[in-house]
C-alpha cells in the first residue's frame, strides 16, 4: 500500500490525538478518530470521526473495518475487543496484550519484578481489610497507594503515613485492589520515552526531570535533558530500554522513573503511547514522538532522537474555582518571547486541573528555559471566559 494513503484508526480523540495528526499532516494520512466526546481535541481535524466509547466493541469494529491499523493515546480502552481483532489479523500498535498488562498496576508491578526490572517494594491487596497487614510488611514510613485499575493524571493515587494508617487515624483512601508500594525518597522525578519498530530497532530521547503539582499529581514543568550526570542519564535510558525490550512490542512507551537520594533508578509505571513528558520533542529533537509514532505505523525507520537546543514545557492545566469557559490571559506576552511554542488544545471548557494546552521553551542553555518557564508560569492564566 501507498504509506500516502494509509488509514490510521486512533482509540481516543484527546490532545495527545491531536498533535499526532498535526505532526502527521505533511505526510497526507487519513485519521479516523473514535471518542465519546462530539466537542474532543480531534473532531474538527480527523478525515472521519466516529462518535462512542472506546469500550463499545462494536463501535471499535467500526474504526476498525476503515483502517489499516490501530493504535490508542489513552489506556481507558477495551482490550478484549482489540485481543479479538488482534487474532483475526487486524495490526494494533502498541498490542493489546500488553496495553492489558498497563492497566491493571498489579500486573504491571509484577512484570517488573519478574523481568527485573528496578521498582519499588509492593504488596497487593483486595480490599481495605489488608491494609494494615500488608503495610507493616512494608516497612516503610510513607506508602503509595494505587488502584490498580482505572486510575490515571493523579486520580486513584494516595500517599499516606503508614503509621496513621495502622492506627486508624487516617481513613483507607480506596476499597477496591489496590497496588501499595513503599515511598521512595526522590532527588528527581525522570521520564524517557523509547520507539521499538517491528524490526525489534528501538531508540530513546534524552531523559527529562518533571516537576508536579503535590495535590493532582500532575506534571507542571518539565526540561530537557535532565539535570544529572551522564552516568545517571545512562542509567535512565537503559533501565527503559530493558523495560520495552521485555515488552517485546512496537511503538512508543513512555518510562517514568524516580531517582533517590542515593543515585539508584526505579520505574515507577509505563505508558505505551505519546506522553505528556514528550511534548516538547515537536519542536526540540529531529523527530517529534508524535512523528516517530506516525512512522512506527507506517513501517518507515526510526527518525533521530537527538535533541537541537535545551528545552522545557510548561503545563497550562485549569485553575481551581470554576468549570466552564475559559480565556488565557497575558497570551499576547508569552507569544513575545524567543524559542516559546503555543499549543492550545481547542478544548471546550477549562476544569480544575484539566489538560488545556501547553508551552514549549527553547534556548541556548537549561538555565535559560527554567527563566522563561518560571516567567510563562507567573504570567500565562487560565481565567473564566467572558
Amino acid at each position: 500500500m501507498n504509506v500516502l494513503r494509509k488509514r490510521i484508526g486512533v482509540l481516543g480523540g484527546g490532545q495527545l490525538g491531536r498533535m499526532l495528526i498535526e505532526e502527521s499532516m505533511r505526510l497526507n494520512l487519513h485519521f479516523n478518530i473514535l471518542d465519546a466526546d462530539l466537542n474532543c481535541s480531534c473532531s474538527t481535524l480527523a478525515n472521519h470521526f466516529i462518535h462512542g466509547k472506546l469500550t463499545d466493541e462494536a463501535k471499535i469494529r467500526e474504526l476498525a473495518a476503515i483502517s489499516d491499523v490501530l493504535t490508542y493515546e489513552i489506556e481507558h480502552v477495551n482490550t478484549e475487543a482489540l485481543l479479538l481483532l488482534e487474532k483475526e489479523g487486524m495490526q494494533i500498535i502498541p498490542s493489546p496484550r500488553i496495553l492489558q498488562l498497563i492497566q491493571d498496576k498489579g500486573l504491571q508491578k509484577q512484570f517488573f519484578k519478574e523481568n527485573k526490572i528496578p521498582g519499588s517494594k509492593f504488596i497487593l491487596v483486595e480490599h481495605a481489610g489488608e491494609w494494615k497487614t500488608a503495610i507493616k510488611n512494608l516497612g516503610s514510613k510513607q506508602v503509595v497507594a494505587k488502584t490498580r485499575i482505572g486510575g490515571y493524571d493523579g486520580k486513584g493515587v494516595a500517599i499516606l503515613n503508614s503509621e496513621a494508617i495502622i492506627n486508624g487515624t487516617v481513613k483507607i483512601p480506596f476499597d477496591v485492589p489496590c497496588v501499595l508500594e513503599e515511598f521512595i525518597v526522590c532527588s528527581k522525578e525522570l521520564a524517557v520515552i523509547v520507539a521499538r519498530d517491528d524490526k525489534g530497532n528501538t531508540v530513546s530521547y534524552p531523559a527529562i526531570e518533571m516537576e508536579f503539582d503535590p495535590e493532582a499529581n500532575l506534571v507542571t514543568v518539565l526540561l530537557s535533558p535532565a539535570r544529572v550526570g551522564s552516568i545517571i542519564e545512562e542509567q535512565a535510558e537503559e533501565t527503559a530500554r530493558n523495560v520495552v525490550d521485555a515488552f517485546n512490542g512496537i511503538g512508543l512507551f513512555a518510562v517514568e522513573l524516580f531517582l533517590d537520594e542515593t543515585g539508584s533508578v526505579f520505574v515507577n509505571e509505563v505508558a505505551p503511547r505519546p506522553h505528556n513528558s514528550g511534548h516538547h520533542t515537536i519542536e526540540a529533537c529531529y523527530t517529534s514522538q508524535y512523528e516517530q509514532l506516525a512512522r512506527i505505523l507506517l513501517g518507515l525507520p526510526l527518525g533521530s532522537t537527538e535533541q537541537v537546543q535545551a528545552a522545557g514545557m510548561v503545563n497550562l492545566l485549569g485553575p481551581e474555582g470554576f468549570s466552564g469557559s475559559y480565556q488565557f490571559e497575558n497570551l499576547d506576552r508569552i507569544s513575545k518571547i524567543p524559542g516559546v511554542f503555543i499549543h492550545l488544545y481547542a478544548k471546550a471548557e477549562s476544569r480544575p486541573m484539566r489538560k488545556m494546552g501547553h508551552v514549549s521553551i527553547l534556548a541556548p542553555t537549561i538555565d535559560e528555559v527554567v527563566e522563561k518557564a518560571n516567567y510563562i508560569r507567573q504570567h500565562l492564566r487560565i481565567v473564566r471566559g467572558n
